[in-house]
This record gives C-alpha cells, sequence and structure tokens, in this order.
C-alpha cells in the first residue's frame, strides 16, 4: 500500500502556526487510526509555514480567506491533487473532509455503481465523496479535542441495511446511502447522461438533476469531484463564516526557499486565481 503524503499548509500572512501544527497532528492520528484501516489507505500529515516549504511530492491542504466557490479537491498543471479551505471557526473539519476525500479518490473520478435514492432510476454510478453525506458539524467527531469530519465506509454502497454494520465511522449514518441534514450524494444515470443529488439544505432532503456534465462544459482542469462540488456550493445557504476575530499571530518569514518547491507554490497560486469565481448573492 502506498504511503501518500499530505501538506497542511496556510496561504493567510497572518496565522496561527501553532493551530496549524496542532490541526496537523489531529489529521495525521485521524488518517492512521480512524481512516486508514476502513479505506486501505496509508498517509502522513505535515503543517508547513508556506507553500514555498511544501516537497514536491506532497499533497497541499491549501488554508485561505475565501475559496470563492472553488473549495474541494482540485488538480495542478501536473495532474496532481490539491484542497482549498476557507478558514473560520470550523476550518479542522473542512481540512480534514478535503483530507480525507483526497485519500480516498485523489483524482476526484472514482465511481461506485449500486441503486438510485430516487424511485424508478434503477442502477446508477455513484461519486465517491466520504464525507458529503454527513458532512454537518453536528456530525463530527473530536480527535486531540480538535474537530474533525466524520466518513462513511465502503459499506455506504451496499444494496441493504444489515444489523451490526457501520455505515459512517461516528455511526451518523445508519443505513445505505442515507443523507443527513446539511449534506447530500451524488450519482450520475447511465441511462440520460445526466448527473443527479440528493441534497438536504433546507427542511427536507431533495432531488437536483444537475444534468450532463464534462471539464470543456464546466470550464475546469479537473476531476468530476470538483465539478460537483462548483454545482453544490451554488445550491447551498450562502454562509459566510467569521475570519477576522481568530487570534492569529505574525509567522515568521524564512530566507531562501527550495527552488522546486517556489516553482510548484507559484503554480498553485496562478491556478487558483484562475478559478471560476462565485457568482454573486442577491
Amino acid at each position: 500500500m502506498p504511503v501518500r503524503h499530505v501538506a497542511l499548509v496556510s496561504e493567510i500572512d497572518a496565522f496561527n502556526m501553532r493551530e496549524l501544527t496542532a490541526v496537523g497532528a489531529a489529521l495525521q492520528k485521524q488518517v492512521v487510526r480512524d481512516f486508514g484501516p476502513i479505506w486501505r489507505r496509508s498517509a502522513t500529515v505535515n503543517a508547513f509555514a508556506n507553500l514555498e516549504d511544501v516537497p514536491i511530492d506532497y499533497w497541499p491542504v491549501i488554508i485561505v480567506r475565501d475559496v470563492q466557490g472553488a473549495a474541494g479537491v482540485h488538480l495542478d498543471d501536473q495532474g496532481q491533487p490539491y484542497a482549498l479551505v476557507e478558514v473560520g471557526e470550523d476550518w479542522s473539519m473542512t481540512a480534514s473532509h478535503e483530507t480525507l476525500e483526497m485519500l480516498a479518490d485523489p483524482f476526484g473520478n472514482r465511481l461506485v455503481a449500486g441503486q438510485s435514492p430516487k424511485a424508478g432510476q434503477g442502477r446508477v454510478n455513484f461519486l465517491v465523496e466520504v464525507c458529503d453525506p454527513s458532512e454537518s458539524g453536528e456530525h463530527g467527531y473530536t480527535v486531540n479535542g480538535i474537530r474533525v469530519s466524520d466518513f462513511y465506509t465502503p459499506s455506504f454502497f451496499d444494496p441493504v441495511a444489515s444489523t451490526g454494520v457501520r455505515y459512517s465511522f461516528t455511526g451518523a449514518l445508519q443505513e445505505p446511502r442515507q443523507v443527513l441534514k446539511g449534506g447530500y450524494l451524488s450519482w450520475t444515470d447511465p441511462i440520460s447522461g445526466h448527473w443527479f443529488q440528493k441534497v438536504f439544505f433546507g427542511n427536507a432532503p431533495e432531488f437536483r438533476d444537475l444534468g450532463p456534465m464534462s471539464n470543456a462544459r464546466e470550464g475546469l482542469r479537473a476531476g468530476l469531484r470538483s465539478m460537483i462540488d462548483a454545482r453544490t456550493a451554488q445550491a447551498r445557504p450562502f454562509i459566510r463564516l467569521a475570519t477576522e476575530q481568530r487570534r492569529v499571530a505574525l509567522r515568521s518569514q524564512k530566507e531562501g526557499t527550495d527552488g522546486a518547491g517556489s516553482a510548484r507554490a507559484k503554480a498553485l497560486r496562478r491556478q487558483i486565481a484562475a478559478l471560476p469565481k462565485k457568482a454573486p448573492v442577491d
């Protein structure tokens, strides 16, 4: 089983490195103790002071002030994954979410066949997004006192519910293909070619027909998950977490950086700046 390397790094000039390191340690423990044995993944998670310090074989999870509708996992110019996380009161849970989804499906294209939640649709292909159905903060848990995301297990796609089967790590999901309040599930119908979702953003779950999707149609150089996340952001209630009330300390800037790391950092910043922006909310 190959070992993946994840870098937790902030692009915010004033950010508490102690907090970043503490969250990185919590994510490392979550991956090794909780996620890895269930999903058969092996990975390290380390905190870095800036993008220039990140080794080029690491997958960065980058903390930014505003994701502008571009949250989630993307692919860089070399086809390698990275993730964007907006700073906020629960940013550790979002970082956990993106780290686990990156490890479960680095390139955002993994599909699993199963019975559609939508009556009469038959068998469909579900996009593997291990944290989305139970992504609300109330379903998370703590590691080292830090809030992290719940995630579903491979049994989540079982055809029927069985007694004693664990469908998510916390047990919040109690049956296959369940969507809890604040979460969603995405799939493609092989007959129509359309993408569908079951979302629970309001008072009750509802189905959405997203239509057909492709990289060219969405204007993204990314996997299916990036396209789905961009569409889903448009449907969520617009909630901006407070970012300026956090206690942060000025981090020291290192003089001199590794050339390869610096080049990759510049390329990532260019790509992040070019990502589609979120439409203004009326």
